[in-house]
């Protein structure tokens, strides 16, 4: 059997919250055969992205060929760790990614004089609905993004903010040997196109998907994605 025929795990990286509860809808969107193996990420620590590449290695499959799934935060993560040239991974999978700081230049500029982390609050549903979920999100969406939020300490996500601004792995996608596909949201408020772009310059041959919806795309449109993200990995037969 083709080795690639045989491919139906995946292993999802998870978004700024860390928890990887957020993956449900997804998750039961994916068609029958396939495994989906989320990663929670410790919430009661900081750590750098080259300690949580360490920490998820610990956790891909032995000896089973998987697909690395990343959402937002991770992606310059997942990128990390593909550079290993991991046995068992045949693609990579980047959720509105990025490669470098997407937020604006000037917020690069001033980073090191971001605030120190506050209490642990709740965030405003409609924060959430606006930047993330996108109109007419469900109030159990706001909740469970509200909740996965909470459950993770001040500084925890004081420390993943900090990497994001400082993050450029552009050298390491260069260096990257397995398919890629990008799955771009349309209506994203948090990773703006040229993130895409930059992804572009440095590896021109990669598939690019586009749904149309928010930047938490996996929640909002979980069907589609599932459709599109199970399409390329057959395709890799």
């Amino acid at each position: 059997m083709d080795e690639m025929a045989a491919v139906r795990k995946l292993v999802l990286l998870p978004g700024m919250d860390g928890t990887g509860t957020l993956f449900g809808a997804f998750i039961e969107a994916l068609p029958k055969g396939f495994e989906a193996l989320p990663v929670s990420y410790p919430n009661d620590r900081p750590l750098t992205y080259t300690e949580m590449a360490d920490f998820v290695r610990m956790r891909l499959p032995a000896s089973e060929p998987f697909v690395l799934l990343a959402e937002s935060f991770s992606t310059p993560l997942a990128i990390q760790i593909a550079t290993a040239n991991l046995a068992g991974l045949r693609a990579l999978v980047l959720v509105a990614g990025f490669a470098t700081n997407p937020t604006y230049r000037w917020v690069r500029r001033l980073s090191s004089f971001i605030f120190p982390p506050r209490k642990r609050i709740r965030a405003p549903g409609f924060f959430i609905e606006r930047y993330l979920l996108g109109r007419g999100a469900s109030p159990a969406m706001v909740q469970a993004v509200q909740q996965a939020v909470h459950s993770v300490g001040p500084e925890v996500l004081d420390s993943r903010a900090r990497l994001v601004l400082a993050c450029d792995v552009r050298a390491e996608l260069a260096r990257m040997k397995v398919p890629i596909l990008y799955v771009q949201a349309t209506q994203d408020r948090v990773v703006p196109p040229r993130c895409l772009d930059e992804i572009l310059a440095v590896r021109r041959e990669i598939s690019v998907a586009r749904i149309e919806g928010p930047h938490l795309l996996l929640q909002r449109e979980p069907q589609q994605s599932a459709e599109i993200i199970t399409q390329f990995i057959q395709q890799l037969q």
